[in-house]
């Protein structure tokens, strides 16, 4: 009889406050639904991101306006192409800068052209240059400066090669400065520097700036394994205090 009562359960009821330490404890735990964030956290992270927003336009602050911006955007994008195509197609590539007719409003140093050489039968150079793409246009009032664009700019001499272009396209024939990857993507002319600069261009005449001594210039350096390094701002360049034609 005392078995049998002690294999029964009392109800809570009859239970002394001691004895509730030997029930199930899920029977006692609280339950918390689960919060969002808080007014105060989301501001935070507001903050943070505005902060960073900041310093990034800072950091940008010192290679140009938003024409020079996205022309140097552009410009990193066609190098990047060109090397692409050198390696994948085993032979040599340029970058094309069209310095063919001055009176171009439109083209002279604005238009940049990616052209390959064509292999022949036996995989040999054949020299006939191919475009690779459909030309880039600078954006409006940016140009190449090849005044401020040297072979090497470390030493601030050189100037880039010129070719003349034939592929029996009128709108594309013409002189040409060009920047070189070989069939192993290797820049053939590595510390050469490629700069451009914000400014007007009348009829038949070189880019100059369009402000009183605005240096609104950008550019970088591009190289022997093909990479770029960007120039923090005109004085690293090289670009005088005092600058009109370029």
């Amino acid at each position: 009889m005392i078995r049998f009562v002690d294999s029964l359960r009392l109800p809570n009821a009859f239970l002394k406050p001691n004895d509730c330490k030997t029930q199930d404890p899920m029977t006692f735990r609280s339950v918390h639904p689960r919060r969002g964030f808080s007014l105060v956290e989301l501001l935070v992270v507001i903050l943070i991101i505005s902060l960073l927003l900041t310093l990034a336009a800072v950091g940008l602050r010192g290679i140009g306006g938003k024409g020079i911006s996205v022309a140097l955007a552009t410009t990193e994008a066609v190098f990047d192409e060109a090397r692409s195509i050198a390696v994948g197609k085993g032979t040599k590539c340029r970058v094309l800068i069209d310095v063919n007719d001055v009176n171009d409003v439109t083209t002279y140093k604005r238009r940049i052209l990616v052209a390959y050489e064509e292999l022949d039968a036996k995989g040999e150079p054949s020299g006939k240059w191919v475009l690779s793409s459909r030309p880039t246009l600078l954006p409006e009032r940016t140009f190449y400066s090849q005044t401020y664009s040297k072979r090497d700019h470390k030493a601030d001499s050189g100037e880039l090669d010129e070719m003349s272009l034939a592929i029996n396209k009128t709108a594309f024939d013409g002189r040409y400065l060009y920047y070189e990857f070989n069939a192993e993507g290797i820049c053939t002319t590595p510390g050469a520097s490629f700069v451009i600069g914000g400014g007007i261009r009348a009829d038949g005449q070189q880019p100059r700036t369009s402000g009183e001594g605005k240096r609104d210039f950008a550019g970088f350096v591009v190289w022997r394994n093909g990479r770029t390094s960007l120039f923090r701002g005109p004085d690293e360049i090289g670009i005088p205090s005092q600058v009109s034609e370029f």
